[in-house]
């Protein structure tokens, strides 16, 4: 049986950018473009519409930029998983767009296969970071905690998840990795996203990383 394909929207105001990676999208066997949004408020539309399997986001877009688009899908759509892609690297844009919930975070110069490879990634919920944002999440990591104190602990089951999520491992590969049931990771996943008050996983592996939970290898 043939896997469904990855269905994406992508949301960039440049018309020749949307043009080109509409055209490397539909070479692909796996996946479908399924909606194109040419400024924020569009893609917070269409996002909504379409529940898309990813997001392809700019943060420079008319109307709403790319943090706003973010918050707003992520608060009706919690399951998005937005891959930023985008030109701009500095600090001001990039721990926004993951703190808001975006899953991952690529510059516009990233090759061609590497920029696939990410989208199937997201698609199966890993986190993606383009190696220029990888140092600056390692030096904020760096940085003194200003995370509250976890009220309730997480159960160790818990915290074996979320190691294995520093990790960069999906659903399915945790559940293979600790044996237990797919729908157990993300009841999982649930529980820990609710103790930390945290968006998402990308969230729960920075988090699993400063707390010294894991580590980059």
């Amino acid at each position: 049986m043939t896997p469904p394909k990855i269905r994406i929207l992508i949301a960039d105001d440049h018309p020749i950018v949307r043009e080109g990676l509409g055209a490397i999208l539909s070479a692909q066997p796996d996946m479908e473009l399924v909606g194109e949004a040419a400024d924020g408020a569009q893609a917070v539309t269409l996002a909504l519409q379409n529940r898309p399997d990813v997001i392809l986001l700019d943060l420079e877009m008319p109307l709403k930029d790319g943090v706003t688009v973010i918050r707003e899908v992520i608060k009706t759509f919690p399951q998005a998983r937005i891959l930023v892609l985008t030109s701009y690297g500095d600090d001001e844009r990039v721990f926004p767009a993951i703190k808001s919930g975006a899953l991952g975070y690529l510059l516009k110069d990233t090759p061609r296969e590497r920029l696939l490879q990410a989208i199937r990634d997201v698609a199966q919920g890993q986190a993606i970071l383009h190696p220029t944002i990888a140092i600056k999440v390692m030096r904020e990591l760096n940085q003194p905690s200003d995370l509250p104190p976890t009220p309730t602990p997480l159960t160790e089951r818990e915290v074996d998840t979320l190691r294995l999520v520093a990790r960069g491992l999906s659903n399915q590969e945790i559940a293979a990795e600790l044996t237990i049931h797919e729908r157990t990771v993300a009841k999982y996943m649930g529980s820990i996203l609710d103790k930390l008050h945290l968006a998402n996983r990308t969230q729960a592996a920075l988090y699993a990383l400063r707390e010294g939970l894991a580590k980059l290898d």
